[in-house]
């Protein structure tokens, strides 16, 4: 990876994650619904909203936010 594509990846990363506050309440009320808290449901769910918010395919989700298709395949689950 290029190191400009490295610097993009950073910015993306740092402006479209949820803030610590959000994330709890979020993270709660998943937790309720019991779905289960393992350690990567957060870059999960952010995966999934970075994707609906930006509107391409999943196969062009940023590998940052883990397995496409495992993040695909929980939102599918999930919806």
């Amino acid at each position: 990876m290029k190191v400009w594509e490295t610097k993009l990846n950073e910015f993306i990363m740092a402006r479209l994650m949820l803030n610590d506050k959000y994330w709890s309440k979020l993270r709660n009320t998943m937790l309720q619904h019991g779905i289960y808290n393992k350690s990567n449901l957060r870059k999960m769910v952010e995966g999934i909203l970075y994707r609906m918010r930006i509107g391409f395919p999943w196969r062009n989700l940023l590998s940052e936010f883990g397995s496409w298709n495992s993040i695909y395949q929980k939102f599918n689950r999930w919806s």
